[in-house]
């Protein structure tokens, strides 16, 4: 069962109108965006792998839980999606196959976002406050020291910032989709997902075999 419907807009193309989500998914979206950013810069390699698998885990993990929000329902466990452990094995393939049954129309939102974000010069700015806050959304401390290691990780090191953004555009449409929800649950019409304009391919640099396969460009 489908818990969206689409809406053609002769300027905008098909957009994404979500259905009220129960209690118990919008709670999954705002769980998900839980990671343990670091919270201080360190300029070896150790750091940026692992920030990069840190990106991968939120990526595969947000469109999982976008799979479940336009489906209208999420498995009963769930205790393998919030290991904070590096993605590999069993796991990875179990998080995987749920990214890879998000509907083309849904992930089209999330294509928007991460090729806009890679394609405006704004895309630290956005990304890295976004990512550091959600994460660490009671501790303002460390989400201020994650925002600055994520934003200077994107601003220095452009292999990066397919990764990071991969990571921002995939939590943001879970929280933006709970938005509209609301909205149509508030109003009684059709609400849709926001997302930014879609811009044309990403540069190749960065663009990871994991980024390749979740955002089904090959």
């Amino acid at each position: 069962m489908e818990a969206y419907e689409l809406r053609d807009d002769p300027h905008l193309g098909t957009r994404v109108c979500p259905l009220p989500v129960p209690r118990e998914l919008g709670d999954l979206v705002e769980r998900g965006h839980r990671v343990s950013w670091p919270v201080w810069l360190d300029r070896g390699p150790r750091m940026l792998r692992h920030l990069l698998d840190l990106c991968r885990l939120r990526t595969a993990r947000g469109l999982a839980v976008l799979s479940w929000l336009a489906a209208g329902e999420a498995p009963e466990e769930l205790g393998w999606l919030w290991d904070p452990r590096r993605l590999s094995g069993p796991r990875q393939e179990r998080m995987y196959a749920a990214a890879a049954d998000v509907p083309d129309p849904v992930l089209d939102l999330v294509l928007a976002n991460w090729t806009w974000a890679l394609d405006t010069c704004h895309g630290g700015r956005v990304a890295a406050p976004y990512l550091a806050a959600t994460a660490y959304p009671r501790d303002g401390h460390a989400a201020a020291g994650a925002a600055m290691t994520l934003f200077q990780t994107y601003d220095r090191h452009p292999e990066s910032r397919a990764a990071l953004a991969a990571a921002w555009a995939a939590g943001k449409v879970g929280a933006d989709w709970c938005r509209a929800a609301e909205l149509r649950e508030a109003y009684g019409t059709q609400a849709p997902v926001f997302t930014y304009p879609r811009a044309g391919a990403p540069p190749a640099v960065g663009l990871r075999p994991w980024i390749e396969r979740l955002f089904r460009l090959r």
